[in-house]
């Protein structure tokens, strides 16, 4: 329903306007009326009518002089000049004020329905032009958005191309967004969805679907540091049932700092798909710090959040290792040597009942395998063979014993049909303690004293009670009672204790940056560890240098970026 605004000095002529037609019949609602020039000019622009039907000659200012003051000022709608003079000065007056109609007193009802119609007709008509001009800029601007992404852009954007479609910035990162569950159809939430409501005049993110996936393009610092602020949310506890994240699984690909690179930040994400058989359990986001390798780019360490105005490339983040490390660190592959040496190991630990190395060889099974370029049936073959392996030899040294193992059939169709690693992982384990207890284990009391000595020797790495409690055959919560009971202290407050320690000790040889040491024995961000050494020690870590009479370092943060590069 278009609407209406009539403007005319006298009430009985406002009336008479009002009932002379059958304005809704015609598709019009009255808006408002004025009395004066000068109320009709600010209601004009207050009120943005369709029509407006006003008089040459009114108090204050002249209908004409309305008009032209309204165009100005940008009114877009029609207007329908009466007046009782058919002198044709005052058309000539009105059409160059923009006025398409001009009707003289008395009004002739017959004719007024042939101008009202033809300016229906026109508003109808610009209405579906500049819905069609909207839908092929939405058009132009998927298509653009598509080739970005995948890198099939033929020419760099112009300048006043990037300012049209909203895509400058000074940073960007894609999230790719799918269902947790693996074999839902849909998920009842997107990630777009969730950051809707900051996502004013499309300056926060772009929206749009490439190749069957829901894909969001962050713009800005303010876009990542949503993103960050999303997963930080989650990071410390699964999703609560029915939370958005619950039903969501993400993938992020690198920080760019063009258009240009868009594509990259994308291949990230969507090569990160794969390797959602790696995520540990409840893991709902994974991040291009996954990626085993990553020779065409450089990460460097840097806050990104900063006041200063520059925007910054993030740093990995810390609850992943970092692909160069992953390089230099991980040399595991698929061959023979590689398997004959985990079933050998894993035969020794099994037969002299030693669960904590036990433990140890599966979690170095699972860093290698994850960090690795191999295939994923390749890796499922290889674990498949492993557990052969290892049940061929216990049954060839424990004739006797009788070990309740699984059929090979049923072994083979039980680790292909495992989405993640971490499920085959603790397959193997329950199958290990299950030969130990069949060979005659001793006593389960000095598990704990396995569990400790695993403790001590990773809590700098991102260890969680619920992943530790399988791989010595507990579930999370028997297991954080028996801690807790023989302990003194609940798993998180001894990983507290035991990494505030050596940040001590760190912080004593004064080798190291603060932040250095944040990252060293575990904490995600410098800010937890200052909070948490706080909270267990009384003071901040400059202030435990300080009063055991040591220089105090500034690096709280990474030090700023110079031309790309770490200062």
């Amino acid at each position: 329903m278009e609407t209406l605004f009539i403007a005319d000095d006298e009430a009985s002529i406002r009336e008479g306007l009002k009932y002379i037609a059958d304005w809704e019949s015609l598709g019009f609602r009255l808006c408002g009326e004025a009395s004066n020039g000068a109320d009709a000019l600010e209601r004009i622009l207050a009120l943005q009518p369709s029509l407006v039907m006003l008089d040459v000659r009114m108090p204050k200012m002249h209908g004409t002089e309305v008009i032209r003051r309204a165009r100005e000022a940008g009114y877009p709608g029609k207007c329908i000049i009466l007046s009782g003079y058919s002198d044709f000065k005052y058309a000539q007056e009105a059409i160059r004020s923009g006025v398409s109609y001009y009707l003289t007193k008395p009004i002739d009802e017959d004719e007024l329905y042939t101008v009202v119609g033809e300016v229906k007709a026109a508003l109808s008509a610009e209405k579906q032009r500049s819905s069609h001009v909207a839908e092929l800029k939405d058009k132009a601007k998927g298509v653009i958005l598509h080739e970005l992404l995948t890198g099939s852009l033929t020419a760099p954007l112009s300048d006043e191309d990037v300012e049209h479609f909203h895509l400058q910035a000074d940073i960007y990162q894609v999230v790719i967004c799918e269902d947790f569950h693996t074999h839902a159809a849909a998920a009842p939430y997107t990630f777009a969805e969730l950051f809707k409501v900051i996502n004013r005049e499309n300056n926060v993110f772009e929206h749009l679907s490439v190749d069957s996936r829901d894909i969001v393009l962050l713009k800005g610092a303010h876009g990542l540091s949503k993103l960050v602020d999303f997963l930080d949310h989650y990071e410390d506890q699964p999703p609560q049932e029915g939370s958005p994240m619950e039903s969501m699984f993400l993938t992020y690909g690198r920080p760019v700092r063009s258009l240009e690179e868009v594509h990259l930040s994308y291949k990230d994400a969507a090569s990160l798909l794969s390797r959602r058989f790696f995520c540990a359990q409840e893991q709902h986001a994974i991040g291009y710090e996954m990626l085993p390798t990553r020779s065409d780019t450089v990460y460097p360490a840097a806050d990104w959040r900063n006041d200063g105005g520059e925007v910054q490339v993030p740093a990995p983040n810390n609850k992943f290792t970092s692909p160069h490390d992953i390089c230099s660190k991980s040399c595991m592959s698929l061959s023979e040597d590689t398997l004959t040496d985990f079933a050998e190991r894993f035969v020794g630990y099994i037969q002299s009942y030693n669960r904590r190395m036990t433990v140890e060889t599966l979690s170095e099974l699972e860093y290698g395998l994850s960090h690795i370029c191999g295939e994923i049936a390749e890796i499922k073959l290889f674990l498949t063979d492993l557990y052969l392996r290892i049940k061929e030899s216990m049954n060839r040294n424990y004739v006797s014993a009788e070990i309740p193992f699984l059929s090979n059939s049923t072994v083979i169709a039980y680790i292909n049909r495992r989405n993640y690693l971490y499920e085959i992982i603790k397959f193997l384990s329950e199958q290990f303690e299950m030969i130990m207890n069949a060979i005659g284990s001793p006593s389960r009391d000095t598990i704990l004293d396995d569990v400790l000595f695993y403790i001590d020797h990773n809590f700098q790495h991102n260890i969680k009670l619920e992943t530790i409690a399988p791989l010595f055959g507990y579930n999370s919560a028997y297991l954080g009672k028996i801690f807790s009971k023989t302990v003194g202290e609940n798993f998180n407050s001894y990983i507290d204790h035991k990494r505030i320690e050596l940040s001590k000790q760190l912080l004593l040889e004064n080798k190291l940056k603060v932040y250095e040491i944040a990252e060293q024995i575990g904490y995600k961000n410098v800010d937890y560890f200052h909070k948490k050494f706080r909270k267990y020690v009384g003071e901040s870590p400059a202030e435990f240098r300080k009063g055991n009479g040591l220089d105090t370092d500034s690096g709280k943060y990474p030090p700023p970026l110079k031309n790309g590069t770490e200062t």
